[in-house]
């Protein structure tokens, strides 16, 4: 496997590692996170309380005296408060008019509103001094008199955090532990799955190159076998094209050793000729020999192109003029036997898709098995009819097809016995292949007219057919 190819298809395992590895680190984040954000509402909830707690015990340690707002403190508990103050803690008391009557002036008097009700405590977050800080308030009147105070008491956001943060801080050490010992778990986990896995492609991989048995789905883990199915199917299309292909050549070879050693012999003979005539006899009958090997290495390599796997180039051909085409070319052979060779086109124009060189090859097979089994004087005719499917006729008036017969002159290098004509016995296998590669349908009847046979060939005529059609099973 070249460089390219493992960077486009990563290993199974470490795909799997990849979309589990990522997905655990970002909810493991944000399960962080949200943690956190649940322990800081629990510190918020805490300090909240007992900042509400300071702000009403400094309001009831607010009074007011001849229109004066102040604050009653022992000397201790105000050396108490402000050592709160430099400890994070910050107390305020606000006039109605506004003005700081006691604590500290670095907190901001609250914006009060329509909702906002007397006597409760309510709470903002703000910066002081470039630290973040809580600020517990409460507008109130105070007992027995007009006058209204703003208590406030802030406290820095440091016990908070820290709080939030210790609380959290054990579950992190322990997720820490946890999430590399998951993913080792997980990556063990995986390697042993795949051991199924690694064990077929041995299997596979230890077969000798002849053997192409099936695999046994059992072998291996279900989520695979649809795999091993297509596998199996695979080995076996490729099995039926090794057979065709071992058939083809087997046959190829038997057939070719007749005429070859005709030819020896036949040249060997003629190595002692001494008269002319003689030796001008033996060389036609090379040349016939020569002209029989030279049709069957041509029948051979259609019949091999007709059944090859790649399926044939296709384009919109006009029935009418190939079958005309392949009629004239017939004519001199049909004239030097004197028959009758005839051709009847369709009314119209009859447009198929096909491959011209294949369906020549098909009529000429045709026109020539009728012009070797029809006796002079006979008739042959090619007809096209266009219906909703191409049909193209051959009929002749020769000695005709047996019922019991017309299925097997179909197979390669059958013979009709008797027929009094000498052939390769491909003639009418290279139709069919030809037939079933164009997905038409190819058969044999008795000439309704007279004695004979009638080969019709149907065509699919289908509007927009694509220009590549795949061979027939």
């Amino acid at each position: 496997m070249s460089r390219t190819d493992a960077k486009r298809n990563p290993s199974l395992l470490a795909e799997i590692l990849n979309w589990m590895l990522v997905p655990l680190v970002l909810f493991w984040f944000l399960s962080m996170g949200i943690q956190y954000l649940l322990a800081l509402s629990i510190a918020h909830a805490r300090y909240d309380g007992e900042l509400s707690v300071a702000v009403n015990r400094l309001l009831r340690l607010t009074t007011a005296s001849h229109g004066r707002v102040q604050v009653a403190l022992p000397a201790v508990a105000e050396a108490a408060i402000r050592g709160d103050e430099e400890g994070g803690l910050i107390y305020q008391v606000r006039a109605s008019n506004g003005g700081v009557v006691f604590g500290s002036r670095v907190l901001a008097a609250p914006l009060r509103t329509s909702e906002t009700e007397p006597g409760t405590v309510y709470f903002r977050d703000e910066t002081v001094a470039g630290k973040p800080m809580r600020v517990g308030y409460m507008f109130a009147t105070l007992p027995g008199r007009e006058e209204s105070v703003v208590v406030q008491v802030g406290e820095t956001a440091e016990k908070r955090i820290a709080l939030a943060t210790a609380m959290i801080g054990g579950q992190l050490s322990i997720q820490f532990l946890l999430v590399p010992a998951a993913l080792v778990l997980v990556w063990f986990g995986l390697s042993k799955g795949i051991v199924p896995l690694n064990e077929l492609t041995a299997r596979v991989r230890g077969r000798k190159p002849q053997d192409l048995s099936p695999l046994d789905p059992l072998d291996a883990p279900e989520e695979v076998r649809a795999f091993v199915y297509s596998i199996n199917d695979l080995i076996a299309r490729l099995a039926q094209s090794l057979q065709g292909q071992q058939r083809f050549v087997a046959d190829a070879a038997h057939q070719l050793r007749t005429p070859i050693a005709g030819l020896k012999t036949q040249a060997e003979l003629a190595l002692r000729q001494r008269d002319r005539a003689g030796l001008e006899l033996t060389m036609r009958q090379i040349a016939a020999g020569a002209d029989r090997a030279s049709r069957l290495i041509n029948q051979l390599l259609a019949l091999a192109q007709a059944d090859s796997d790649t399926p044939p180039l296709m384009e919109p051909l006009d029935l009418n003029a190939l079958a005309l085409e392949a009629t004239r070319e017939w004519v001199p052979r049909a004239m030097e036997k004197r028959l009758d060779l005839g051709f009847e086109p369709a009314e119209a124009r009859c447009e198929i898709q096909g491959n011209g060189v294949l369906l020549r090859e098909l009529l000429n097979n045709v026109i020539d098995n009728a012009v070797r089994f029809t006796n002079s004087g006979g008739t042959i005719t090619v007809r096209v009819l266009g219906r909703e499917q191409a049909l193209l006729e051959i009929e002749d008036s020769g000695v005709g097809i047996s019922p019991a017969e017309r299925e097997l002159v179909f197979e390669r290098f059958y013979r009709v016995l008797g027929s009094g004509s000498e052939g390769t016995g491909l003639g009418l296998a290279i139709v069919k292949a030809i037939a079933d590669a164009h997905h038409a349908k190819v058969t044999l009847e008795s000439n309704p007219k007279a004695p004979g046979t009638l080969v019709r060939v149907v065509f699919l005529r289908l509007a927009g057919a694509p220009h590549r059609l795949k061979r027939a099973a």
